[in-house]
């Protein structure tokens, strides 16, 4: 199959495109930077450079394709966050509207979308899931989409690093023994690989996730991977991981959005959904991404 992936070759992209070259498939990546071209064609695909800004690039790199498959981000990745100038949910909720416009015209019918946990009711920060999930709905019914709803990734871990060592202990306005979900990116790649050879009907929704531990069993786990079985989980105010937030330079909106998506977190709003039509987990264990952070952890001190 003529498959196309938004995205370049990040944490999903880059095993998600391996695994369907090796697979047979005729795989174009699309990426904004002219630097991955040669990155991208080492791994037997095609590159496509250009913008999820440009609905006509998107239109023309869209046409032929078997499947699409749909990821939003902006170009300067997290460094967004901290961008004054920058409101990353209507940011991202126009190239939704690009991906819609560029999906009707180039004539594609079986598009995969990444989206994410919580884009159910779009609270905080994950509110532009919840838009861009809405904006395709408003497709033609012939137009197939299995829309992907990952979990948090491990690799958001990682900023508890520098919290550890600065401050002995991993602070935030969730915690406690209530298990939630966590999933590694090699895992979301298989799972849309699967689905991508599986039929296209109509409407879809699963939900991707590799473990299930508690805020607290997380410390546990991470604190003996680094040498420091007492590491300890405090859950802190709203107004204080907000204080934080802001003083670490993280704009006003996206910090207030970041506290509230917690907020799900802590009263379970966020999973409930997810635990009503929970999947297998994937195979990458939080223990197994430990032994990576402890490397992380070392190199940073």
């Amino acid at each position: 199959m003529k498959i196309v992936l938004t995205g370049s070759i990040g944490h999903i992209g880059k095993p998600l495109a391996t695994e369907l070259v090796k697979k047979g498939h005729q795989v174009t990546v699309i990426s904004s930077s002219p630097e991955r071209q040669k990155a991208i064609e080492e791994l037997g695909a095609t590159a496509a450079i250009g913008t999820m800004e440009d609905a006509d690039f998107l239109t023309r790199t869209f046409t032929g394709a078997d499947i699409v498959y749909l990821m939003e981000t902006l170009g300067a990745g997290s460094v967004a966050f901290f961008d004054q100038n920058l409101n990353i949910i209507e940011s991202i909720t126009q190239i939704g509207y690009n991906y819609k416009q560029a999906i009707e015209r180039s004539g594609v019918k079986k598009i995969v979308h990444l989206s994410s946990i919580g884009a159910d009711k779009g609270a905080g920060l994950l509110r532009f899931h919840y838009n861009v999930e809405n904006i395709l709905r408003e497709l033609p019914d012939d137009i197939s989409i299995k829309c992907m709803r990952p979990v948090g990734f491990y690799y958001t871990i990682y900023p508890f690093i520098s919290m550890i060592q600065n401050d002995g202990a991993i602070f935030a306005n969730w915690g406690g023994d209530v298990k939630e979900p966590w999933v590694e990116p090699a895992d979301i790649a298989a799972v849309i690989a699967e689905e991508m050879e599986s039929p296209f009907e109509g409407r879809s929704i699963r939900y991707i996730a590799s473990d299930e531990v508690s805020p607290n069993e997380l410390a546990k786990i991470l604190g003996n991977a680094i040498g420091k079985p007492d590491l300890q989980w405090i859950e802190i105010s709203d107004e204080q991981m907000l204080q934080g937030l802001l003083a670490a330079g993280m704009s006003p909106e996206t910090a207030k959005g970041y506290v509230e998506m917690n907020v799900g977190r802590r009263d379970g709003s966020l999973y409930e959904d997810y635990f009503k039509h929970r999947r297998e987990l994937g195979k990458v264990k939080l223990t197994d991404f430990a032994k990576d952070f402890a490397v992380a952890f070392v190199k940073n001190q």
